[in-house]
């Protein structure tokens, strides 16, 4: 197995489920707090729902991979692709500006659900809180299994790893254990998932050049496959230098022969999403909801 598509996998699964993880048990420890626990029967009937959709989803997509006669499967990918770092880059950023709030807002929702006294409303809030992030994680693992196709089990797999680690976080964090700094956590996972954005961008880049949907910098900038190939390649060296390469490529969209215009869009994205997720952000004005704000950010 490839340990940059698991790895990429990883990154993925394991922060989309923690943000998914954190939501749930915060409605859940609400409920209990508040002498509510027979409610969260709904809660884990949104939340399972929510979870299946997502699933279908994953394999609706999938599925539809490589139905497609070339030239078409080509641009399919690459709009894939760009859907996938466009989604991933919101979300980051959404996710920055709302954790202040985060808590106070899920906790007044469950209020407004417990005083409508509506039976499926506490359902229907579980499953939306989580269909965002269920959504999100199977277009980008489609997009990385797109930018790879025959490593699409290591995302996969890495994808089940970091998912069932956030459900174990997330135990944790019902029982008001602080066994991650969420801050850090979502800081360092975020910045993992630019770089990893950065590669679906390049690779997309890469698949319209190919098919000659766009025709200024395509040539290439270097050549280093002698040193460092990022597949296998006629009279570059394999072993280790192979799989460094391999394992750059999965994680990070290297390739040892880039264009000039793909080159050119993973360094701008780089530095210009790189720089906005990491300066200062401003707080948020408080919901009024009595709720503290959640660590995350």
């Amino acid at each position: 197995m490839d340990l940059g598509s698991f790895a990429s996998g990883l990154v993925t699964g394991l922060r989309e489920g923690v943000e998914a993880a954190l939501i749930v048990s915060i409605i859940l420890a609400y409920l209990a707090r508040t002498g509510n626990r027979r409610h969260f029967g709904r809660i884990w009937a949104g939340t399972i729902a929510a979870i299946l959709a997502s699933i279908l989803a994953g394999i609706a997509l999938f599925l539809t991979l490589g139905e497609l006669p070339a030239p078409y499967e080509q641009v399919f990918e690459a709009g894939a692709m760009l859907v996938a770092a466009g989604v991933v880059t919101w979300m980051l950023f959404w996710m920055r500006r709302q954790a202040a709030s985060v808590k106070g807002e899920l906790q007044a929702r469950v209020d407004r659900a417990l005083t409508t006294g509506t039976a499926t409303g506490l359902a229907v809030l579980a499953f939306t809180a989580v269909i965002r992030e269920g959504l999100e994680t199977s277009l980008f693992l489609f997009g990385l299994t797109t930018s790879a196709q025959t490593e699409a089990a290591g995302v996969l797999s890495g994808a089940v790893v970091g998912l069932g680690i956030a459900a174990l976080l997330g135990l944790g964090f019902y029982r008001g254990a602080r066994l991650v700094n969420l801050r850090s956590f979502f800081r360092w996972t975020g910045i993992g998932l630019i770089f990893i954005a950065a590669g679906l961008l390049a690779s997309a880049i890469h698949e319209l050049v190919e098919i000659g949907w766009i025709g200024v910098g395509t040539a290439t900038v270097f050549d280093v496959s002698n040193v460092l190939p990022h597949e296998a390649i006629a009279g570059a060296p394999g072993g280790a230098a192979l799989v460094l390469g391999e394992f750059l490529r999965a994680l990070l969209g290297y390739t040892s022969q880039p264009e000039a215009i793909a080159l050119t869009v993973w360094l701008t994205y780089i530095v210009v999403v790189l720089g906005l997720f990491l300066r200062p952000s401003r707080p948020l004005t408080p919901v009024p909801s009595g709720a503290g704000a959640t660590p995350a950010g």
